[in-house]
């Protein structure tokens, strides 16, 4: 006999800590759950309405594999204004969620056995990723260093040996909100392109950044033919479109077909009607991403500050994204920690070791959140420390 059991790839897959704990909070109305990664307001009515009218319009057909023509032209346009470079509609593909580009990403350059360098910690999505198609996955952990996130960029730059295959990259970071400083960008990119590496980049978090500038600093500006690079985005965050599942690649013009054939072997493409809603979001949606940063700039200051008065808790500044990532002295076992500020003080959030056993010991806050809301869960938690 045989067991029915999916390969040993699939089996070794970490299961979400997130979901683990959230689990244990559910059917509790009481619990202020700062979990999972979005904010708590809907997405902007126009975008909305937009793809409520293609609905009613009936565009319920497939589309092309790459993506409706008119969001890949607006999303060109979109990409060229904010990076200051030409971003070309050959080089652009839509896919059906950011992870999905990183998905598809993979299954473009990843083959079993190959050598992949990801920076750490991390969204569990990006190491776990290389490892449903067999990779062999190494880690660089950034590091607290004076109330900040930094990464030792020689240390990645030597684990980046002549055989590794990918650099996996999220910057800003989820759920440390380090962001890759520019001067730190060219020394990357050109190691990679002298051995040959694929870069990954993942931007979901790129226009939320709490310094000046539109954009956090991308690869994207630096770009060369035949470089080796692939940038994965979303409409999940910036526009607050989470549930919509949408975001896209930008990538070497040489990779769009083979991207186009394994989106058809995924996914085929991406709802017409959502795409409706993206168009607008490109078009008319800068003031709800500026608004959006403003939210989100004040309730970092919100919550870290908050953070940072209460006995035992260390607390990084994030240069972007939407978290507070934490620690508290002798906190040694986050799931643990998580799961007991849920029974003893109503409060949910992301264990650290879901982000890899860099994150082991700390908690991560979402604090795309009402001020009221981020307000009453500081409350609790300095109860309970207290």
């Amino acid at each position: 006999m045989f067991d029915p059991v999916a390969r040993p790839e699939v089996q070794a897959l970490r299961v979400s800590q997130i979901r683990e704990v959230a689990n244990a909070g559910l059917g509790r109305e009481d619990i202020l759950a700062f979990w999972f990664g979005e904010s708590d307001q809907p997405t902007p009515a126009f975008i909305r309405q937009a793809a409520a009218q293609a609905l009613t319009d009936g565009r319920t057909w497939y589309t092309h594999n790459l993506g409706r023509p008119d969001l890949r032209e607006a999303l060109s346009g979109y990409l060229t204004r904010l990076h200051g470079v030409p971003v070309g509609v050959e080089r652009l593909a839509i896919t059906n969620s950011g992870v999905s580009a990183l998905m598809i990403a993979a299954q473009a350059v990843v083959s079993p056995g190959d050598r992949v360098v990801v920076v750490a910690p991390v969204w569990p999505n990006v190491p776990e990723i290389p490892r449903i198609l067999s990779g062999d996955v190494e880690t660089v952990p950034l590091v607290s260093d004076q109330g900040r996130w930094r990464l030792d960029v020689d240390r990645l730059i030597d684990a980046l040996t002549p055989d590794t295959r990918a650099l996996f990259l999220n910057s800003p970071s989820n759920p440390t909100g380090w962001t890759l400083p520019a001067e730190d960008r060219q020394p990357i990119l050109d190691h990679c392109r002298r051995h040959g590496i694929w870069l990954v980049a993942d931007d979901v978090y790129e226009r939320l950044t709490f310094g000046p500038g539109a954009s956090a600093p991308s690869f994207l500006p630096l770009h060369q033919p035949g470089d080796r690079l692939i940038s994965t985005n979303s409409f999940s965050k910036a526009w607050r479109m989470t549930g919509w599942r949408l975001g896209w690649m930008v990538m070497p013009p040489e990779l769009v077909r083979s991207a186009g054939v394994l989106l058809e072997y995924n996914t085929s493409c991406a709802p017409d009607f959502v795409q409706a809603g993206a168009v607008v979001a490109l078009h008319d949606g800068e003031a709800e991403v500026a608004a959006l940063r403003a939210e989100l700039t004040a309730a970092k200051d919100q919550v870290l500050g908050a953070l940072r008065q209460m006995p035992g808790v260390e607390a990084p500044e994030p240069d972007g994204g939407m978290y507070a990532f934490f620690r508290v002295a002798g906190c040694t076992d986050s799931v643990a920690f998580a799961k007991q500020l849920i029974a003893d003080a109503g409060l949910g959030l992301a264990p650290g070791s879901a982000f890899g056993e860099e994150g082991e010991g700390w908690l991560r806050w979402c604090f795309a959140a009402r001020p009221e809301k981020n307000a009453a869960g500081l409350e609790r938690l300095a109860r309970y420390l207290g």
